[in-house]
Protein backbone atom coordinates (compact mmCIF):
# COMPACT_ATOMS: atom_id res chain seq x y z
CA UNK A 1 0.00 0.00 0.00
CA UNK A 2 1.22 3.48 -0.88
CA UNK A 3 1.76 5.73 2.15
CA UNK A 4 -0.78 8.54 1.87
CA UNK A 5 0.11 12.22 1.96
CA UNK A 6 -2.12 14.41 4.15
CA UNK A 7 -3.50 17.07 1.85
CA UNK A 8 -5.44 20.30 2.26
CA UNK A 9 -7.36 22.15 -0.43
CA UNK A 10 -7.78 25.84 0.40
CA UNK A 11 -10.76 27.35 -1.41
CA UNK A 12 -12.42 24.01 -2.02
CA UNK A 13 -15.87 25.42 -2.84
CA UNK A 14 -14.79 26.74 -6.26
CA UNK A 15 -14.60 24.92 -9.58
CA UNK A 16 -10.87 24.17 -9.34
CA UNK A 17 -11.28 22.80 -5.82
CA UNK A 18 -14.13 20.54 -6.92
CA UNK A 19 -12.09 19.37 -9.92
CA UNK A 20 -9.15 18.52 -7.67
CA UNK A 21 -11.46 16.42 -5.49
CA UNK A 22 -12.77 14.60 -8.57
CA UNK A 23 -9.21 13.75 -9.61
CA UNK A 24 -8.00 12.88 -6.12
CA UNK A 25 -10.89 10.44 -5.71
CA UNK A 26 -8.95 8.10 -8.01
CA UNK A 27 -5.50 8.80 -6.52
CA UNK A 28 -4.06 6.37 -3.96
CA UNK A 29 -1.28 8.67 -2.76
CA UNK A 30 -3.14 11.67 -1.30
CA UNK A 31 -5.53 11.68 1.65
CA UNK A 32 -7.81 14.74 1.71
CA UNK A 33 -7.46 15.82 5.34
CA UNK A 34 -8.74 19.41 5.26
CA UNK A 35 -11.00 21.50 3.05
CA UNK A 36 -11.55 25.23 3.47
CA UNK A 37 -14.14 27.69 2.22
CA UNK A 38 -14.70 30.76 4.38
CA UNK A 39 -18.25 31.58 3.25
CA UNK A 40 -19.35 27.94 3.30
CA UNK A 41 -17.51 26.85 6.45
CA UNK A 42 -19.50 24.29 8.39
CA UNK A 43 -21.09 22.78 5.29
CA UNK A 44 -20.36 19.35 3.86
CA UNK A 45 -18.94 18.98 0.38
CA UNK A 46 -21.94 17.01 -0.84
CA UNK A 47 -24.11 19.99 0.08
CA UNK A 48 -21.88 22.33 -1.93
CA UNK A 49 -21.19 19.89 -4.79
CA UNK A 50 -23.73 17.03 -4.87
CA UNK A 51 -21.72 15.21 -7.54
CA UNK A 52 -19.04 14.56 -4.88
CA UNK A 53 -21.44 12.80 -2.49
CA UNK A 54 -20.14 9.53 -1.11
CA UNK A 55 -16.43 10.43 -1.12
CA UNK A 56 -16.15 10.64 2.69
CA UNK A 57 -14.65 14.13 2.67
CA UNK A 58 -14.01 16.37 5.67
CA UNK A 59 -16.42 19.21 6.46
CA UNK A 60 -15.48 22.65 5.15
CA UNK A 61 -13.73 24.91 7.65
CA UNK A 62 -12.01 28.30 7.66
CA UNK A 63 -8.26 28.44 7.02
CA UNK A 64 -7.47 29.36 10.62
CA UNK A 65 -9.17 26.15 11.77
CA UNK A 66 -6.74 23.91 9.86
CA UNK A 67 -3.94 22.27 11.85
CA UNK A 68 -1.14 22.59 9.28
CA UNK A 69 1.20 20.58 11.51
CA UNK A 70 -0.82 17.59 10.29
CA UNK A 71 -0.68 18.63 6.61
CA UNK A 72 2.03 17.71 4.10
CA UNK A 73 0.63 19.16 0.85
CA UNK A 74 -1.53 22.20 0.10
CA UNK A 75 -3.41 22.94 -3.10
CA UNK A 76 -4.24 26.64 -2.89
CA UNK A 77 -7.38 27.50 -4.89
CA UNK A 78 -8.00 30.90 -3.35
CA UNK A 79 -8.85 34.04 -5.38
CA UNK A 80 -6.04 36.07 -6.90
CA UNK A 81 -4.61 38.58 -4.47
CA UNK A 82 -5.39 36.54 -1.35
CA UNK A 83 -2.82 33.76 -1.56
CA UNK A 84 0.56 35.38 -0.87
CA UNK A 85 0.05 36.11 2.83
CA UNK A 86 -1.65 32.73 3.39
CA UNK A 87 1.20 30.71 1.87
CA UNK A 88 3.80 32.86 3.65
CA UNK A 89 2.23 31.79 6.94
CA UNK A 90 2.41 28.04 6.27
CA UNK A 91 5.10 25.81 7.85
CA UNK A 92 8.20 25.61 5.67
CA UNK A 93 7.97 21.82 5.39
CA UNK A 94 4.53 21.97 3.69
CA UNK A 95 4.70 21.71 -0.10
CA UNK A 96 2.36 24.03 -1.96
CA UNK A 97 0.88 24.20 -5.44
CA UNK A 98 -0.82 27.57 -5.90
CA UNK A 99 -3.54 27.70 -8.55
CA UNK A 100 -3.96 31.48 -8.29
CA UNK A 101 -1.86 34.04 -10.17
CA UNK A 102 -0.12 35.29 -7.03
CA UNK A 103 3.28 33.68 -7.67
CA UNK A 104 3.30 33.31 -11.46
CA UNK A 105 5.12 36.55 -12.31
CA UNK A 106 8.78 36.47 -11.28
CA UNK A 107 9.04 40.28 -11.41
CA UNK A 108 7.21 41.70 -8.38
CA UNK A 109 6.99 45.13 -10.04
CA UNK A 110 5.21 43.57 -12.98
CA UNK A 111 2.87 41.84 -10.55
CA UNK A 112 2.05 45.14 -8.84
CA UNK A 113 1.40 46.79 -12.21
CA UNK A 114 -1.00 44.10 -13.46
CA UNK A 115 -2.74 43.19 -10.21
CA UNK A 116 -3.01 46.64 -8.66
CA UNK A 117 -1.27 46.07 -5.32
CA UNK A 118 2.24 45.35 -4.05
CA UNK A 119 3.41 41.77 -3.77
CA UNK A 120 2.92 40.63 -0.15
CA UNK A 121 5.60 37.91 -0.11
CA UNK A 122 8.52 39.06 -2.27
CA UNK A 123 11.09 36.77 -0.59
CA UNK A 124 8.83 33.77 -1.12
CA UNK A 125 8.40 34.75 -4.77
CA UNK A 126 12.12 34.17 -5.29
CA UNK A 127 11.66 30.50 -4.41
CA UNK A 128 8.55 29.86 -6.54
CA UNK A 129 8.83 27.61 -9.59
CA UNK A 130 6.57 28.29 -12.56
CA UNK A 131 5.03 24.87 -13.10
CA UNK A 132 4.41 24.36 -16.80
CA UNK A 133 5.08 20.72 -16.12
CA UNK A 134 6.38 19.36 -19.42
CA UNK A 135 8.83 22.26 -19.73
CA UNK A 136 9.90 22.62 -16.08
CA UNK A 137 9.83 19.05 -14.79
CA UNK A 138 13.11 18.96 -12.88
CA UNK A 139 12.58 22.37 -11.26
CA UNK A 140 9.08 21.30 -10.18
CA UNK A 141 10.45 18.07 -8.76
CA UNK A 142 12.77 20.02 -6.44
CA UNK A 143 10.32 22.80 -5.53
CA UNK A 144 8.58 23.59 -2.28
CA UNK A 145 6.25 26.17 -3.91
CA UNK A 146 4.93 25.79 -7.45
CA UNK A 147 3.00 28.53 -9.22
CA UNK A 148 0.52 26.61 -11.33
CA UNK A 149 0.18 28.26 -14.76
CA UNK A 150 -3.03 29.90 -15.90
CA UNK A 151 -5.27 28.22 -18.46
CA UNK A 152 -4.65 30.66 -21.32
CA UNK A 153 -0.86 30.61 -20.76
CA UNK A 154 -0.81 26.79 -20.67
CA UNK A 155 -2.79 26.53 -23.91
CA UNK A 156 -0.63 29.16 -25.62
CA UNK A 157 2.85 28.37 -24.33
CA UNK A 158 2.89 24.61 -24.92
CA UNK A 159 2.83 24.99 -28.73
CA UNK A 160 4.98 28.14 -28.85
CA UNK A 161 7.89 27.60 -26.45
CA UNK A 162 9.59 24.69 -28.28
CA UNK A 163 9.38 26.58 -31.58
CA UNK A 164 10.84 29.76 -30.08
CA UNK A 165 13.65 27.83 -28.38
CA UNK A 166 14.55 26.25 -31.72
CA UNK A 167 14.37 29.57 -33.59
CA UNK A 168 11.73 28.19 -35.97
CA UNK A 169 9.29 31.12 -35.70
CA UNK A 170 9.71 34.88 -35.61
CA UNK A 171 9.37 36.09 -32.01
CA UNK A 172 8.04 39.50 -33.05
CA UNK A 173 5.06 38.24 -35.05
CA UNK A 174 2.76 36.15 -32.83
CA UNK A 175 -1.01 36.62 -32.65
CA UNK A 176 -3.06 34.55 -30.18
CA UNK A 177 -6.86 34.32 -30.37
CA UNK A 178 -8.08 32.22 -27.45
CA UNK A 179 -11.53 31.02 -26.38
CA UNK A 180 -12.57 29.82 -22.94
CA UNK A 181 -15.57 28.15 -21.34
CA UNK A 182 -17.45 30.11 -18.67
CA UNK A 183 -16.01 28.06 -15.78
CA UNK A 184 -12.75 29.93 -16.37
CA UNK A 185 -14.35 32.99 -14.74
CA UNK A 186 -14.87 31.13 -11.46
CA UNK A 187 -17.97 30.25 -9.46
CA UNK A 188 -18.72 33.61 -7.85
CA UNK A 189 -22.03 35.20 -8.88
CA UNK A 190 -21.37 37.80 -11.58
CA UNK A 191 -23.87 39.54 -13.82
CA UNK A 192 -21.66 39.06 -16.87
CA UNK A 193 -21.77 35.29 -16.36
CA UNK A 194 -25.54 34.90 -16.14
CA UNK A 195 -26.99 32.45 -18.64
CA UNK A 196 -28.79 35.20 -20.57
CA UNK A 197 -25.56 37.22 -20.79
CA UNK A 198 -23.46 34.33 -22.10
CA UNK A 199 -25.68 31.92 -24.04
CA UNK A 200 -26.07 32.08 -27.83
CA UNK A 201 -23.11 34.38 -28.34
CA UNK A 202 -19.39 34.88 -28.01
CA UNK A 203 -17.50 38.01 -27.03
CA UNK A 204 -13.92 39.14 -26.52
CA UNK A 205 -12.84 40.70 -23.24
CA UNK A 206 -9.70 42.09 -21.63
CA UNK A 207 -8.57 43.41 -25.00
CA UNK A 208 -4.94 44.47 -24.86
CA UNK A 209 -4.83 44.13 -21.08
CA UNK A 210 -5.76 40.65 -19.88
CA UNK A 211 -3.79 39.63 -16.79
CA UNK A 212 -2.57 36.43 -18.43
CA UNK A 213 -0.70 38.50 -21.04
CA UNK A 214 2.42 39.20 -18.92
CA UNK A 215 2.49 35.54 -17.88
CA UNK A 216 2.48 34.44 -21.52
CA UNK A 217 5.14 36.97 -22.48
CA UNK A 218 7.31 35.98 -19.50
CA UNK A 219 7.48 32.38 -20.72
CA UNK A 220 7.92 33.23 -24.39
CA UNK A 221 10.65 35.76 -23.60
CA UNK A 222 12.59 33.18 -21.62
CA UNK A 223 12.29 30.73 -24.53
CA UNK A 224 13.39 33.29 -27.12
CA UNK A 225 16.20 34.70 -25.00
CA UNK A 226 14.90 38.26 -25.42
CA UNK A 227 11.80 40.30 -24.75
CA UNK A 228 8.75 39.08 -26.67
CA UNK A 229 5.46 40.94 -27.06
CA UNK A 230 2.42 39.23 -28.50
CA UNK A 231 -1.09 40.18 -29.56
CA UNK A 232 -3.48 38.25 -27.30
CA UNK A 233 -7.28 38.37 -27.34
CA UNK A 234 -9.36 36.13 -25.05
CA UNK A 235 -12.99 35.31 -25.83
CA UNK A 236 -15.78 33.93 -23.65
CA UNK A 237 -17.62 30.97 -25.15
CA UNK A 238 -21.08 29.68 -24.14
CA UNK A 239 -19.81 26.32 -22.89
CA UNK A 240 -19.08 25.03 -19.40
CA UNK A 241 -15.45 24.02 -19.90
CA UNK A 242 -12.80 23.93 -22.56
CA UNK A 243 -10.20 26.21 -24.11
CA UNK A 244 -8.90 26.62 -27.64
CA UNK A 245 -6.07 28.86 -28.83
CA UNK A 246 -5.62 29.71 -32.50
CA UNK A 247 -2.10 31.10 -32.88
CA UNK A 248 -0.83 32.83 -36.01
CA UNK A 249 2.94 32.77 -36.51
CA UNK A 250 5.56 33.62 -39.12
CA UNK A 251 8.01 30.73 -39.56
CA UNK A 252 11.70 31.50 -39.94
CA UNK A 253 13.15 31.60 -43.46
CA UNK A 254 13.01 28.19 -45.12
CA UNK A 255 10.69 26.72 -42.48
CA UNK A 256 7.16 25.51 -43.26
CA UNK A 257 4.26 23.93 -41.35
CA UNK A 258 5.70 20.43 -41.79
CA UNK A 259 8.93 21.44 -40.06
CA UNK A 260 7.00 23.12 -37.23
CA UNK A 261 4.87 20.01 -36.74
CA UNK A 262 7.94 17.77 -36.75
CA UNK A 263 9.71 19.94 -34.17
CA UNK A 264 6.70 19.89 -31.84
CA UNK A 265 6.26 16.16 -32.29
CA UNK A 266 9.90 15.63 -31.34
CA UNK A 267 9.66 18.00 -28.35
CA UNK A 268 6.66 16.14 -26.93
CA UNK A 269 7.49 12.66 -28.22
CA UNK A 270 7.61 11.06 -24.77
CA UNK A 271 4.89 13.12 -23.11
CA UNK A 272 1.72 11.45 -21.86
CA UNK A 273 -0.46 14.56 -21.90
CA UNK A 274 0.70 16.65 -24.88
CA UNK A 275 -0.13 15.19 -28.28
CA UNK A 276 0.81 16.67 -31.64
CA UNK A 277 -1.77 15.67 -34.21
CA UNK A 278 -1.12 14.56 -37.77
CA UNK A 279 -1.37 16.71 -40.86
CA UNK A 280 -4.89 18.06 -41.37
CA UNK A 281 -6.24 16.87 -37.98
CA UNK A 282 -7.88 19.75 -36.11
CA UNK A 283 -7.92 19.88 -32.27
CA UNK A 284 -11.28 20.59 -30.64
CA UNK A 285 -12.37 21.22 -27.07
CA UNK A 286 -14.76 18.25 -27.21
CA UNK A 287 -11.72 16.00 -27.75
CA UNK A 288 -10.12 16.91 -24.40
CA UNK A 289 -13.14 17.45 -22.12
CA UNK A 290 -12.49 16.10 -18.61
CA UNK A 291 -8.92 15.07 -19.42
CA UNK A 292 -5.42 16.40 -18.72
CA UNK A 293 -4.58 16.40 -22.44
CA UNK A 294 -3.31 19.20 -24.63
CA UNK A 295 -3.84 18.58 -28.35
CA UNK A 296 -1.80 20.61 -30.87
CA UNK A 297 -2.29 20.94 -34.61
CA UNK A 298 -0.19 22.81 -37.19
CA UNK A 299 -1.63 24.18 -40.43
CA UNK A 300 -0.51 26.24 -43.43
CA UNK A 301 -1.92 29.74 -43.76
CA UNK A 302 -3.29 31.03 -47.05
CA UNK A 303 -0.99 34.04 -46.65
CA UNK A 304 2.52 33.17 -47.86
CA UNK A 305 5.12 32.75 -45.14
CA UNK A 306 2.66 32.20 -42.30
CA UNK A 307 1.36 29.23 -40.31
CA UNK A 308 -1.39 28.53 -37.78
CA UNK A 309 -1.07 26.57 -34.55
CA UNK A 310 -4.21 25.28 -32.81
CA UNK A 311 -4.12 24.10 -29.20
CA UNK A 312 -6.98 22.64 -27.13
CA UNK A 313 -7.20 21.86 -23.40
CA UNK A 314 -9.82 21.49 -20.71
CA UNK A 315 -9.40 24.75 -18.79
CA UNK A 316 -10.28 23.10 -15.46
CA UNK A 317 -7.96 20.11 -15.89
CA UNK A 318 -4.76 20.77 -17.88
CA UNK A 319 -5.47 24.48 -17.44
CA UNK A 320 -5.78 24.23 -13.64
CA UNK A 321 -6.42 21.26 -11.34
CA UNK A 322 -4.99 18.49 -13.52
CA UNK A 323 -1.72 20.29 -14.06
CA UNK A 324 -1.64 21.07 -10.32
CA UNK A 325 -1.94 17.36 -9.50
CA UNK A 326 0.68 16.55 -12.14
CA UNK A 327 3.02 19.02 -10.41
CA UNK A 328 2.26 17.78 -6.90
CA UNK A 329 2.93 14.19 -8.00
CA UNK A 330 6.41 15.29 -9.07
CA UNK A 331 6.99 17.26 -5.85
CA UNK A 332 6.37 14.10 -3.80
CA UNK A 333 8.22 11.68 -6.08
CA UNK A 334 5.08 9.91 -7.24
CA UNK A 335 4.36 8.78 -10.81
CA UNK A 336 3.59 11.99 -12.68
CA UNK A 337 0.36 10.75 -14.25
CA UNK A 338 -1.12 9.19 -11.13
CA UNK A 339 -4.78 10.19 -10.77
CA UNK A 340 -4.83 11.67 -14.28
CA UNK A 341 -5.57 8.68 -16.47
CA UNK A 342 -9.13 9.77 -17.27
CA UNK A 343 -9.90 9.57 -20.98
CA UNK A 344 -11.78 12.55 -22.44
CA UNK A 345 -15.59 12.59 -22.17
CA UNK A 346 -17.22 12.31 -25.60
CA UNK A 347 -19.69 13.32 -26.79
Amino acid sequence: MMEQINTAILGASGYTGAELLRLLAGHPGFRVSALTADRKAGQTMDAVFPHLAGLDLPTLVTIDQVDFDRIDAVFCCLPHGTTQSVIAGLPDRVKVCDLSADFRLADIESYAEWYGHPHQAPELQKTAVYGLTELAREAVRAARLVANPGCYPTCSQLPLIPLLKAGLIEADDIVIDALSGVSGAGRAAKEANLYTEVAEGVHPYGLGGHRHLPEIEQGLSAAAGRAVRVSFTPHLMPMNRGMLSTIHVRPAAGVGPAELRAALAEAYRDEAFVRVLGEGVVPATRHVRGSNLCLIGVFPDRAPGRATLVSAIDNLVKGASGQALQNMNLMFGQPEGLGLAQAPLFP
